[in-house]
């Protein structure tokens, strides 16, 4: 089948939030309100730092404040990949704090455990699957690095379980594999629309006032708080938690620290008994090549393969709107390699086709800190890997408000920041030949020219 035909029905909207499951939105701030913490932004990052808040401080008047709807960004459109690295990945966690690597893995599957029992503990069905994620080399280069990685993760506390080709299609089968790393349980897979919302509602029985389609405008002292205001109204804060992702934030300064970049994502129709027999995937496992411009897959609840990655799209100036989140060109390239990896497959078709911005950092993981005196606290650059991680942002968060020293707080991932991207339009250049340098490393047997191994250098980096 071609692989656009393959794509003739498509509607262009996120498979997720088309569940019927969405809540009604809540209403959008008018007047003036006051609280003791304040949170801007609905996501992950917001919603864990509010219901985190309130567990810690049953006391505490907590509002949060989305400029669309709760879960309506990446939040509610990324893979559902849910990991318990807090780094990226174990290989960039060891490239960067090797001296704590180990605690860091501790900290990220103690924050992976959390959000388990608080599923469990709040009722919240988010369809997850505690899978593992496997890794697989399509080129012979990739294994060697896998086989690397493999070797050095006893550094970290992990056992990561090295696999040939045969053992791996035993597992997914498909013909471009030629080996592969399986973490057995270091990821959960999840609905992430339905963790979203279940989040939300969390929250509102916990007692957040939340108001949606309120964007924060600017922010503002007060006292010996902050004010924030919003179109039709005001919050006075004692405190504010900052986790608005790739979009603009009000605080200016983390603009020089995010890239917002485009990725996306295509889901099939459900795939019959025979199909996905055809495929194998007995333990439903989360799958991601090893390619500088990677694939990620995974089988949702009802036996749909999405396929995502591989195009990082940065616009001009960060250009951040919603007619960005669909791209033909896009979608007909990752339509034509899902037809590559699984040729058994030919004649199954898409019902979804779309695309999300991610908050990408230099350093592909999330950074941390303070502004007006300590009053605000901000978490970002999560990079594509936020699903998990944004719960143990939210304590960060929460840590730093509080003057609190914490074994979170002290580590080196906390305390540094990444290299900040230069101005336009040399950030838009250097974006561009860094895409055009990873791709022509990936023909290559990974070869890094001169101006990939000059980032490597400089701890910089461009990754979805």
């Amino acid at each position: 089948m071609d692989a656009l035909r393959a794509l003739a029905d498509a509607e262009p909207t996120p498979y997720w939030l088309t569940d019927p499951a969405v809540p009604e939105p809540a209403a959008a701030l008018t007047g003036p309100v006051s609280c003791d913490l304040a949170v801007v932004g609905g996501g992950y990052t917001g919603l864990w730092t509010a219901l985190r808040a309130r567990e810690r401080d049953p006391s505490l008047d907590v509002v949060l404040l989305e400029a669309d709807v709760a879960g309506g960004a990446a939040s509610g459109r990324n893979g559902g990949f849910c990991a318990a690295s807090l780094t990226h990945g174990l290989g960039n966690g060891l490239a960067r704090w090797p001296e704590e690597i180990a605690t860091l893995e501790r900290l990220g599957r103690e924050n992976l455990d959390g959000i388990e029992a608080a599923l469990a503990r709040y009722g919240i069905d988010a369809e997850f699957e505690r899978t593992g994620e496997l890794a697989v080399a399509t080129e012979d280069w990739q294994l060697t690095d896998l086989a690397e990685l493999a070797g050095r993760a006893e550094e970290a506390g992990r056992s990561l379980e090295l696999l040939d080709a045969g053992a791996v299609r035993a597992e997914v089968d498909s013909p471009t594999y030629r080996g592969g790393l399986w973490d057995r349980d270091g990821v959960a897979l999840v609905h992430p629309a339905k963790l979203a919302w279940g989040l939300r509602r969390a929250c509102l029985a916990a007692g957040v006032r939340i108001f949606e389609r309120t964007p924060v405008r600017a922010i503002e002292e007060e006292g010996g708080g902050l004010r924030l205001r919003t179109p039709y109204g005001t919050v006075t804060a004692g405190r504010v938690a900052l986790g608005t992702g790739g979009f603009p934030a009000p605080l200016r300064r983390l603009r020089h620290f995010i890239a917002p970049v485009y990725d996306y994502a295509l889901v099939t129709e459900p795939l019959s008994d025979a199909r996905l027999a055809s495929v194998g995937w007995r333990s439903r496992t989360g799958v991601g090549d090893s390619g500088n411009r990677f694939h990620y897959y995974r089988l949702t609840a009802d036996n749909r393969i999405l396929w995502g990655g591989y195009d990082a799209i940065y616009h001009f100036g960060g250009a951040v709107r919603a007619e960005l989140e669909r791209r033909p060109a896009t979608f007909a390239t990752l339509a034509e390699h899902f037809f590559a990896t699984f040729p058994q497959l030919d004649g199954v078709r898409f019902t979804n086709a779309w695309g999300g911005v991610i908050d990408t950092c230099s350093r592909f993981c999330a950074f941390f800190g303070t502004a007006y005196g300590g009053r605000l606290a901000y978490a970002a650059g999560y990079t594509g890997l936020g699903v998990g991680a944004t719960r143990f942002g939210a304590d960060v968060m929460l840590d730093l408000l509080s003057g609190e020293e914490t074994e979170r707080t002290r580590s080196a991932m906390v305390r540094s920041k990444p290299v900040p991207f230069p101005p336009e339009p040399l950030r838009y250049g250097a974006v561009q030949l860094t895409r055009w340098s990873l791709a022509r490393a990936d023909r290559r047997d990974g070869r890094r020219n001169l101006w990939l191994r000059a980032l490597d250098a400089f701890g910089v980096g461009f990754d979805s």
